[in-house]
């Protein structure tokens, strides 16, 4: 199995926050989406003939082209790669662009999941981060899509953002909760150097908030998820029962996947590649038959590190055996000595012959990742 991410990097405006690859300029849409086309027959080999499991069109913000476009793209998909039976296709979408007439097209053409950028339910905090749509902009196009008949829908959060208090965010999980989607998303406001919120934060304008306070809100959103029935399936991520994202899933069990568009990335379990973050430039190799991509192979140390990373991460943990089975046994003790300081003080846990972070652990999982994955040979 494998996936196929579609990356297009429009956006409306920018939010304060984000260091993704975007653009505001849609002078060069038409152009780009004919050399994404391309570029799908170019790299129609890429996959090996996997069967494609899931699409993601993630962003910038994917739900800002037409229907039709999107549906070109699937068409387009459909004709170079073999597609699963019951393929999952999500867009990732902000709230002031879906409308029923809109959303009813997406399902029309083959979109089965919804991931809608919430970030906050409060007016004030939305406007902080300059996201361009209102609270009761977020609940109605959840409710649309419901009444649309979407049953697969993920929203992101954000905890942590300037001036939030605890019991603000608490009401953030509760509103979350009472609008009955089926997947969470949430994740620690970082300050990406360069973003506008980080020279915001340099210049004393806005206040980080207290690590005492992250973690207390870190630590209520796992409670009152898990309390309604959610499974904490990743660190950062919360779905229910047959809900969980399968695209995402698919990278934390290092499966392949190819990404499309400027700055996208992919991976081939013996190769990373990365596209270039230039829509100018992009558009211009692919057009001219030049590499517009760089490729890194993996080196043995490489595939231990990435298989440490993604799998501490989920709540299966990792696997000792598959340790010992790909890498050997000297790679799997070594994991194991490495992972000792951390079991006895309780921030890790061995179940079953794998190793899983606990509520505490998970609190500094970035330190023990990196503990446990190999230095520089």
């Amino acid at each position: 199995m494998a996936g196929i991410y579609i990356h297009i990097p429009f956006c409306k405006s920018k939010c304060s926050y984000c260091d993704f690859f975007s653009a505001t300029d849609y002078n060069q849409q038409t152009e780009l989406l004919a050399a994404m086309k391309k570029e799908l027959v170019l790299q129609k080999e890429f996959l090996k003939k996997e069967l494609v499991s899931t699409i993601y069109f993630g962003g910038g913000t994917p739900s800002t082209l037409s229907a039709e476009n999107i549906l070109d793209i699937i068409n387009s998909i459909n004709t170079h790669f073999q597609l699963a039976e019951n393929v999952e296709i999500t867009l990732e979408a902000n709230p002031d662009d879906l409308n029923i007439s809109y959303l009813q097209n997406l399902r029309k053409n083959g979109i089965n999941r919804l991931s809608i950028g919430i970030q906050s339910f409060y007016n004030e905090q939305l406007t902080a981060i300059r996201r361009r749509h209102t609270a009761e902009t977020a609940v109605r196009a959840i409710e649309d899509a419901q009444t649309c008949g979407f049953d697969n829908i993920s929203i992101d959060l954000i905890y942590g953002l300037p001036g939030q208090s605890l019991q603000s965010w608490k009401y953030q999980i509760d509103k979350a909760l009472t609008l009955g989607v089926q997947h969470i998303s949430a994740y620690g406001l970082t300050y990406e150097k360069g973003t506008l919120l980080w020279h915001q934060l340099q210049r004393g304008e806005i206040k980080q908030v207290d690590d005492e306070t992250m973690n207390a809100m870190y630590q209520y959103l796992v409670k009152v998820c898990v309390e309604n029935g959610f499974e904490h399936y990743e660190i950062s991520n919360f779905a229910l029962p047959n809900r969980r994202s399968r695209h995402n899933s698919a990278y934390w069990h290092q499966q392949p996947y190819l990404g499309i568009g400027p700055a996208a990335h992919s991976y081939n379990l013996i190769s990373r590649q990365w596209n270039v973050a230039s829509i100018r430039q992009y558009c211009d190799k692919i057009n001219s038959g030049i590499q517009w991509y760089e490729t890194e192979i993996l080196t043995e140390q490489d595939k231990y590190n990435d298989l440490i990373m993604v799998s501490l991460r989920t709540s299966e943990g990792i696997e000792l055996k598959q340790v010992e089975t790909i890498f050997g046994n000297e790679k799997a003790e070594y994991c194991l000595i490495s992972a000792k300081k951390y079991l006895n003080e309780k921030l890790l846990y061995q179940n079953n012959g794998f190793l899983r972070l606990t509520p505490d652990g998970i609190l500094i999982s970035d330190q023990i990742i990196a503990d446990l994955m190999l230095c520089e040979e």
